[in-house]
């Protein structure tokens, strides 16, 4: 099962980080790019689901930020899913909620010497009170609405991994594709866009960001799948406040291996990202391992 979520949530994947050399620091949005992979677009049919998004970052490369330049952030996600019977327009309708929290350790150079730092904490909560599922014989539509709410202990001193400061709205819809008659192909495709509020600490109102994360997958069995995958993040209006911002924006490229435990009820997914062609953010690594859980 692969379904939206949440931080840049979690968070999740490859994260939008401040660079913390500049006056001022880069804000991005809440959703963290490559937490879904194959058949991302996909919900599940009703029920109570548990979801666990364990995501490893690491970067050293920033292009134009601290000319020395290291961190590593895990984020864990437990997301809450219930999707239930009640149909509108023919889907079926659920809700979710995120509670992220993490550990983050980084290390940069500044004109009056290194720094060096850690911090684990909770992030901001996500909330989605309206999920949408249509299932067709060879398609899967999905569609949804979320917020985030700045629960997170923020910093403008701070790689904004898990807290942004600032309230969010995301819109969601995709689709998965299965292209031949045993649905063993499928081809998924998930846009998002956030809608960003004024950071209360710093006075800068983030622009809009739009993520769309693929991904191309064949089963190999009922119960394992493989594909490749990847995300584009850009934002796409600009940060307003008194300084103007270029528009950031990171690309990512991998692969991903899911497999189904019956016994257990369980499906794992292993991931594995790396980013390219980025702009006022860092290019990094990601590697994302999510649990599923049916109650």
């Amino acid at each position: 099962m692969k379904s939206p979520i949440t931080s840049r949530l979690l968070l999740a994947a490859s994260f939008a980080l401040s660079p913390l050399a500049h006056a001022q620091p880069i804000v991005g949005g809440h959703y963290p790019a490559g937490a879904e992979g194959i058949k991302g677009a996909s919900l599940p049919p009703p029920g109570v689901y548990f979801r666990d998004y364990n995501l490893f970052y690491t970067a050293d490369r920033f292009k134009d930020g601290p000319p020395e330049f290291d961190i590593f952030a895990y984020v864990n996600a437990p997301r809450l899913i219930w999707m239930t019977d009640f149909k509108i327009l023919g889907a079926d309708y659920g809700m979710d909620v995120i509670i992220p929290f993490g550990y983050l350790n980084w290390d940069y150079d500044t004109p009056v010497g290194a720094v060096n730092d850690n911090y684990f904490g909770i992030g901001d909560i996500q909330l989605e009170p309206l999920l949408l599922s249509w299932h067709f014989p060879q398609f899967d539509l999905a569609a949804g609405y979320a917020v985030w709410a700045p629960t997170g202990d923020f910093s403008p001193d701070r790689p904004d991994v898990l807290a942004k400061g600032f309230w969010s709205h995301m819109l969601t819809f995709g689709g998965t594709w299965y292209f031949d008659q045993e649905k063993s192909w499928a081809l998924s495709l998930l846009n998002r866009y956030e809608f960003c509020h004024e950071q209360d600490e710093t006075g800068i109102d983030p622009g809009q960001v739009y993520t769309l994360e693929f991904a191309l997958s064949k089963s190999f069995t009922k119960t394992l799948d493989a594909g490749l995958v990847g995300y584009w993040q850009q934002q796409t209006t600009s940060d307003r406040d008194n300084t103007g911002s270029m528009h950031d924006r990171k690309t990512g490229l991998g692969l991903e291996v899911s497999g189904l435990c019956p016994k257990l009820g369980m499906l794992t997914s292993l991931r594995y990202v790396y980013e390219f062609d980025a702009a006022e953010r860092p290019e990094g690594q990601l590697v994302s391992l999510t649990l599923t859980k049916r109650f």
